[in-house]
């Protein structure tokens, strides 16, 4: 079984987005302007779900959903997750050849910033992209840390049971373990913006080292830092049945 005989629905302008048709911005408002048609039907409703083998067309045209692609990189420390850069940065793009890149259209998931490493997803897949960063999904999150002084036990017992509090409230970990010295692992499933650092500030502590292991079942699958591989269809398949369909 592939992973698209597993996964039946799809938001319509997502479908349209990793087509190439448009944004999803832009694939609302081409929904809305009554060109878009399923299985020969006028659909104007936004956030419409469409089969995977329904036929959409726009302006009478069937739009085809592109080959899916999906990369693994072990991000480096220095680049920023994102498709380019005002400030010419250099982005995780700067990591893969531009011919990949160009020809399928793909798109950074589960962002870090400039100084963490580690566990990065690139892929034109919508519904990927939505499993693994929708809330709702509870997303899993391992991350190794190095902090700059030894935690204190109590410190380690207050993010345990939950009496650290931030701006969008309490932060609640799945599992926090000492691994030595200045060192732990932590695994979380909130996706709040630099979370793991703005915990320890809380607590006084400054996170040296930052470096995502896993990301909803993707692990670095050996590759060393600042390289990539590209994922079999199976494989990825392989990953959600084991992480989200139990």
């Amino acid at each position: 079984m592939t992973l698209n005989n597993k996964i039946k629905y799809i938001r319509l302008n997502r479908f349209l987005s990793t087509s190439g048709i448009a944004s999803r911005r832009n694939a609302d408002k081409l929904i809305k302007s009554g060109i878009v048609k399923i299985n020969g039907k006028l659909v104007q409703k936004l956030g419409t779900y469409i089969n995977i083998n329904d036929i959409v067309t726009v302006y009478g045209n069937r739009v085809s959903s592109q080959k899916k692609i999906y990369i693994l990189i072990n991000k480096p420390k220095g680049f920023i997750t994102s498709t380019h850069d005002p400030l010419h940065r250099k982005t995780i793009m700067n990591l893969i050849p531009p011919q990949i890149e160009n020809n399928n259209k793909i798109y950074p998931i589960g962002r870090l910033d400039s100084s963490t490493t580690g566990v990065l997803l690139l892929t034109n897949d919508g519904y990927i992209t939505e499993k693994l960063t929708h809330p709702k999904y509870n997303v899993k999150k391992i991350y190794n840390v190095v902090l700059n002084k030894i935690i204190k036990n109590e410190d380690i017992n207050k993010i345990k049971n939950g009496k650290i509090y931030l701006k969008e409230g309490k932060v609640i970990i799945d599992s926090i373990i000492y691994v030595k010295y200045n060192q732990l692992r932590i695994k979380i499933h909130i996706g709040w913006n630099r979370i793991i650092k703005r915990l320890f500030k809380k607590l006084h502590y400054q996170v040296i080292k930052l470096d995502r292991i896993n990301f909803g079942g993707f692990t670095k699958q050996k590759l060393k830092i600042g390289k990539w591989k590209i994922l079999s269809e199976k494989t990825v398949y392989n990953i959600f049945k084991n992480n989200f369909y139990q």
